[in-house]
């Protein structure tokens, strides 16, 4: 089940399924296991959008293809806090993996672009427009349009 504890409907309702599955546990003697996971709100389709214009404008830039520019720049140099993470083997060894983007939620997401933005900005020299910057985000995608076959 999924609960919503914003609200106050829905933290009722989480309140009392987790009391009901404490007091069956209690009754019983079939032991049970209950995971419980935090999420938050995953990541739009319009910031996803926003991301694919960023990646993309600072890739028709310089002379990149879009894979390289999301995870060479974006992933790897940028943002290697949020997106590289580790986890143990089956065999006891420290593995590294990269995260999706898809895995980010919202605010994560946010962070990621805005870090992609003043690198673009103090590094590369490039001023990536702001979301609500809609005439500065049109030409930009008229550029990438323009350059779409190299990316």
């Amino acid at each position: 089940m999924i609960f919503n504890l914003k609200n106050e409907v829905d933290r009722v309702r989480y309140k009392d399924y987790c009391n009901g599955l404490y007091s069956d546990a209690q009754k019983t003697l079939n032991a049970f296991i209950v995971e419980v996971k935090k999420k938050h709100r995953p990541r739009s389709i319009a910031q996803n959008s926003y991301l694919h214009v960023c990646l993309a404008y600072f890739a028709s830039e310089f002379g990149y293809n879009l894979e390289e520019v999301k995870y060479n720049i974006f992933k790897k140099i940028v943002n290697q806090d949020i997106f590289s993470k580790q986890r143990v083997s089956k065999r006891g060894q420290m593995v590294t993996y990269w995260r999706s983007t898809a895995d980010l939620d919202t605010k994560e997401l946010t962070d990621a672009i805005e870090r992609f933005r003043n690198y673009s900005a103090m590094v590369a020299g490039l001023y990536i427009p702001e979301p609500n910057e809609e005439d500065a985000l049109l030409e930009a995608q008229k550029q990438i349009a323009l350059y779409e076959k190299y990316l």
